[in-house]
């Protein structure tokens, strides 16, 4: 019996080895003299024709590209462009800009400290491989500093001074992507964004914010939301909260009362990211649409560096995904808002929130209202 059962095993080595070396000879003779003549003398050769295009914009003459580790940190490595009284908006296509303000938190302070956390992030893109773009190379873009306040302490000298600073981008035609700052900051910008007409909402977040005063205040972070619709600058009806979720939902009333469309994080289970996609571009429309993206909408365990944040969100690939599926929605603006670095000694937190802040960009690509994408 064990001699039966040892010559089997010799027969199925023989075969696998037999096997093995038809493969291996495959390889080595052919495949392995392929790659070698293509690949081994030129290190950057870039032979798809998509690729060649990016690797053009990144790599000099020499071969060689810029350190990600060096010279002046800006928003997704975009030129920098000194704002000043002078300075012409009219040459940009978006105009990216910081908004270091945080005084409208009910919990842990930090964001003001969000601008400058992503200007430091490294690794942040220049191709989009999902949505085949690179658009730094595609939009006239750059980071125009940020918003210069009058006062550190007044919050509603602090607003009026957003609103006049994005009013100030718009007027110019360049469109806007923001980085907070705490989500008070998104009312103060969607009021210069929707000055002529409402715009829709797409936004993305643990919390609904569309609660009423605190502490004698409605402009806390809690509240943009609500304050935008009162002030008819945002179409109720034509807006989504994605990723909602915590011990606060009884705030959120107004949210429902007023036509806006709630999914909660418990939803996205139950329906898929196709099908939540699928319902956003339903409810925005062709319209113009202004993303807001709170990263509390993250699971604390993939960014806990924010003011508030909220076990059970959405994982990192999740909220790629549904940014990812806004391509072709006409999107007018954005913020990333809540990066709250000090509460994150990984650096992660802000990571995602510079990676977010790079798919808004990506998405204003293919935006209907940005025009002729740049050669």
């Amino acid at each position: 019996m064990g001699a039966a059962v040892k010559q089997v095993r010799v027969i199925d080595n023989a075969k696998q080895l037999e096997s093995t070396s038809r493969n291996s000879d495959t390889f080595d003779a052919r495949n392995l003299e392929r790659l070698r003549k293509k690949y081994q003398d030129s290190p950057n050769e870039f032979f798809d024709p998509k690729f060649r295009k990016v690797a053009d914009r990144i790599f000099d003459a020499r071969g060689t590209r810029q350190t990600p580790y060096s010279g002046i940190p800006t928003l997704l490595y975009a030129p920098y462009l000194k704002l000043t009284d002078d300075t012409d908006l009219s040459q940009l296509q978006v105009a990216l800009t910081g908004v270091p303000m945080d005084l409208g938190v009910t919990n842990r302070a930090g964001a003001r400290f969000g601008p400058r956390a992503l200007r430091n992030i490294e690794r942040i893109g220049p191709y989009n491989h999902v949505l085949d773009c690179m658009p730094l190379g595609e939009l006239k873009v750059a980071d125009i500093g940020d918003v210069p306040f009058r006062s550190r302490f007044d919050m509603q000298s602090c607003h009026d001074d957003i609103e006049a600073h994005f009013t100030r981008i718009l007027a110019a035609g360049a469109k806007t992507l923001a980085v907070g700052g705490d989500h008070s900051v998104t009312h103060p910008i969607l009021k210069a964004h929707g000055r002529k007409e409402p715009v829709a909402v797409i936004h993305i977040d643990a919390h609904c914010d569309t609660g009423g005063a605190t502490d004698g205040n409605k402009f806390h972070h809690g509240g943009p939301f609500r304050n935008a619709v009162l002030d008819g600058v945002i179409d109720p009806k034509r807006t989504i909260q994605i990723g909602i979720r915590g011990a606060a939902e009884y705030l959120w009333e107004f949210s429902k009362d007023s036509g806006m469309t709630v999914i909660h994080a418990e939803d996205i289970d139950r329906m898929g990211i196709d099908a939540v996609i699928a319902r956003t571009h339903e409810v925005v429309g062709n319209g113009p649409v202004y993303l807001s993206f709170d990263v509390d909408a993250i699971d604390p365990a993939f960014a806990p560096g924010t003011g508030t944040p909220e076990v059970g969100g959405l994982t990192t690939r999740e909220a790629l995904a549904i940014m990812r599926g806004m391509k072709g929605l006409n999107i007018v603006g954005g913020d990333v808002v809540e990066v709250a670095p000090e509460y994150d000694a990984t650096y992660n937190t802000a990571h995602v929130g510079g990676q977010m802040l790079f798919e808004l960009l990506s998405l204003m690509v293919f935006s209907p209202s940005i025009g002729k994408r740049a050669a």
